[in-house]
């Protein structure tokens, strides 16, 4: 299973926010480039990154920072999310060495055009479901649509896409541990892999979804817990280790 370490960028900088809130957030650097280098330095085997701004705009606004670090570590797996809703945006991402594009509020409110998207950019599609009580939200967690999170799932694994990237809104950003029940669920109800998201802050985290990653959980992403300092990113790539021998999992690298 993948320890993912998460570069949330706004206005060119490295941020967290609570619980997808713009105006609550905390700035840890105004280098990207250097906090990713960081954690590829601590071993991480990929990078999460989201373009804040670029959630709510619909378009990409932090592009300069996101082709930076990919191009700073061309060998390293990148997966991108955040305002990622045309073609041109996917082709740019991908030309600058990013290997996934994760769809949001676009999947969610076009679900037809997934299934053109993975044929067109085979095995480089993932679906970000953000969802809350179950319900997806869309454009950056700002409204919350009627649609079962398990039920999008399903379909967009038909689709084609390699994973599926779970957050728990209510868990991101406070520090509050991971909602393995939720994760789970989704994961047994699909057969593509799923990337646990939000809340996850501690090893006793880690060690809960490990118990249950042979039911197809992939990866975690982190972010405030590592930038806080409760969460050792090494600590938690060598637990890792020791409960998931390698090829124990065959999820996408």
């Amino acid at each position: 299973m993948l320890l993912i370490p998460a570069i949330d960028l706004k206005d060119g900088k490295c941020v967290r926010l609570r619980q997808g809130r713009m105006d609550d957030e905390t700035i840890f650097s105004d280098n990207p480039v250097a906090v990713a280098k960081r954690w590829v330095d601590a071993g991480a085997r990929r990078l999460h990154l989201v373009d804040l701004n670029g959630a709510f705009a619909g378009e990409p606004v932090n592009h300069d920072a996101v082709h930076a670090i990919a191009e700073a570590f061309p060998d390293l797996p990148i997966q991108i999310g955040g305002g990622i809703r045309s073609e041109e945006t996917i082709i740019s991402y991908l030309e600058a060495g990013v290997r996934y594009v994760i769809i949001g509020t676009k999947a969610v409110k076009e679900p037809h055009l997934i299934s053109d998207l993975c044929v067109a950019f085979p095995g480089q599609i993932i679906v970000g479901l953000d969802a809350k009580e179950g319900k997806v939200a869309t454009d950056g967690w700002s409204k919350l649509s009627k649609h079962d999170v398990i039920d999008m799932a399903q379909h967009f694994a038909e689709d084609g896409v390699v994973a599926i990237v779970y957050t728990d809104i209510g868990r991101d950003g406070m520090m509050s541990g991971i909602n393995v029940e939720s994760t789970l669920k989704l994961a047994q109800a699909i057969n593509i892999p799923v990337i646990a998201s939000g809340g996850i802050s501690s090893l006793d985290d880690i060690r809960a979804l490990c118990s249950v990653s042979d039911e197809g959980i992939m990866g975690a992403i982190t972010g405030r817990a590592l930038y806080e300092g409760t969460l050792d990113f090494a600590e938690g790539q060598k637990l890792i280790n020791t409960l998931i021998p390698d090829g124990a999992w065959a999820g996408i690298e």
